[in-house]
Formats: structure tokens, C-alpha cells, sequence
């Protein structure tokens, strides 16, 4: 007996059955270094910790342990980005949209890598990490790259779209 178009045992008669997603084995943890101003850096202080996979205690790698000069540093590169005249600020907004696109083309092409490191890193079910979190993250850039051409920083003063007041309407 099938109710909403599904086969009793939870298959819809005539659709082929697809395969779950796999985790990949990961041989190496090869990005451990802090990213600041798109250049990787080791930390200022030369302190690592290690991080573990939660659900079997195993070391993963040994990570750089970012402190307050590393942040500082990635705070003054971020503020130096935004300056009127930086080379961020001179990217057109249809060549950030397409950047924003890029990085989603990537994260699409290495999924399943970054959701077995997500799942080896956070100990959440390989299938959370690449359905929702992989998912939501790719189309949230792909959200934003398409506004990056539509946003111009233009508003409208508040007369201008208030209704029109009872005066206005009256007719001689």
C-alpha cells in the first residue's frame, strides 16, 4: 500500500535510489598555519595546540595558536582592505560577485573533503556536516555574490516614499 506517493518500505515506486555521500579519507591536515591578509602565517608567539577528534580522542593535527599580535595584525589588514584607494575597495562589484561565486565553484568541488574535516573536527555526523552545513554555506555565498551588483548605497530620503498626507490630496 503506498500513501503520499511512497512505496510502503519508504521508496517512491519508479525513482532510482542514489547513494548517500561518503566521507573521504583524510590523509593529512595540510592547512594548520593562521590566514591573515591571504597569505598563511605561522602564530607570533610559535605556540600550536592540538585538536582531537571528539568521538575517538585521535589527534588530528597540531594547529597555530593565534594571539592578541595575530589578531591585531588580521584586524589592521582587515581594516587596511576597507580604506577608500585599497586594492579591495577598486574591485568592481560584479568582479566580488563572481570572487564570491569562485569560492562556492571550490567549496562545491572539495564537499566532501570539507565535510569529513568538519565532521572529524566538530564530532557532528558526516551527513549534518555536508547536507546542511556544506549546503547552507555555498548557497549563502551564492546569496550574496548575486547582490554584490544590485547594492549601490542609495537611499531614498523619507519624504519621498512617506504616503501623502490629507492636504496633498485635496483637489481645487
Amino acid at each position: 500500500m503506498t500513501q503520499n506517493g511512497a512505496a510502503e518500505n519508504g521508496v517512491s515506486a519508479g525513482l532510482p535510489v542514489t547513494a548517500f555521500p561518503q566521507p573521504v579519507k583524510v590523509q593529512e591536515v595540510r592547512h594548520t598555519k593562521i590566514f591573515i591578509n591571504n597569505e598563511w602565517h605561522k602564530s607570533s608567539s610559535g605556540r600550536t595546540f592540538p585538536t582531537f577528534n571528539p568521538a575517538t580522542n585521535t589527534k588530528l593535527c597540531d594547529v597555530e595558536e593565534a594571539d592578541k599580535e595575530d589578531v591585531d595584525r588580521a584586524v589592521d589588514a582587515a581594516r587596511a582592505a576597507g580604506r577608500r584607494g585599497s586594492a579591495w575597495r577598486r574591485v568592481d562589484a560584479s568582479t566580488r560577485g563572481r570572487m564570491l561565486q569562485k569560492l562556492a565553484d571550490l567549496m562545491e568541488r572539495d564537499r566532501l573533503l570539507l565535510a569529513t574535516l568538519e565532521s572529524l573536527d566538530t564530532g557532528k555526523p558526516f551527513l549534518q556536516a555536508f547536507l546542511i552545513d556544506l549546503d547552507g554555506s555555498i548557497k549563502t555565498l551564492r546569496y550574496y555574490a548575486g547582490w554584490t551588483d544590485k547594492i549601490h548605497g542609495k537611499s531614498l530620503p523619507v519624504g519621498e516614499c512617506a504616503p501623502p498626507s490629507p492636504t496633498q490630496l485635496v483637489t481645487h
